[in-house]
This record gives structure tokens, sequence and C-alpha cells, in this order.
């Protein structure tokens, strides 16, 4: 079992940062893959980024790529979720997810556990 709560959500000006962490409690969290998700209102859960349980793998949504980075402190039981140049459209609740597969898909129905989600607001 893994319980997961997100930080770090907030309001920023377009072309603007923030990072996300996501700390998990548990002593397996080192042996799970971890992902990022985003729900915009009355949007489907989409997938952002994912990382290997080893952070030697990492792989992004198209949308995001270039702009977001996803790394994980195995010692700190953390992983984040660097965004730089933001732009309106990724406006959404952002939340972290820890897979029991080896290697996950894109798809939320591979992850089996959830963070509570944190705001992140992009204004124009």
């Amino acid at each position: 079992q893994v319980q997961l709560v997100e930080s770090g959500g907030g309001l920023v000006q377009a072309g603007g940062s923030l990072r996300l962490s996501c700390e998990a409690s548990g002593r397996t969290f080192s042996s799970y893959p971890m992902g990022w998700f985003r729900q915009a209102p009355g949007k489907e859960r989409e997938f952002v980024a994912r990382i290997s349980w080893s952070a030697g793998s990492t792989y992004y949504a198209d949308s995001v790529k270039g702009r977001f980075a996803i790394s994980r402190d195995n010692v700190k039981n953390t992983v984040y979720l660097q965004m730089n140049n933001l732009k309106p459209e990724d406006t959404a609740v952002y939340y972290c997810a820890a897979s029991r597969l080896i290697t996950p898909t894109m798809s939320q129905w591979d992850y089996a556990y959830w963070g509570q989600g944190t705001q992140v607001t992009v204004s124009s």
C-alpha cells in the first residue's frame, strides 16, 4: 500500500514555472514506476509523464514534451514534476500515481495508487 500526497500547485502567469512534489509513504516506494496525470474541468484525466523505478527511463505526453521534466528521489520517497513555460491550457488538477506494473503505459488504469491532486492554474 502506498499513500501519495501532492503539493506545489498554485496560480502562475503564462510563461512561468512551477514544481510539483509528490511524497509517498511506504518502504517500497523505490520499486514503483510513477506517473503524473492531469484533469481539466469537463475533460477526462490525461497522462502527463512517467518515470521508471530507477529513474532511468522517462516518457512524456507530446503536449508537455520539452517543457516538463519528471524526476524522483528514492531516498526522500518523492517524485517531482518541473513545469516550465506554462500555458493556460496546462490549467488542471494534477495527480501523481504509482503503478504496480513493471512498465506501465499512459493509461490511468495501469496505476493502482493515487494522490488527492493539486490545482495548477495558468493565467494568460
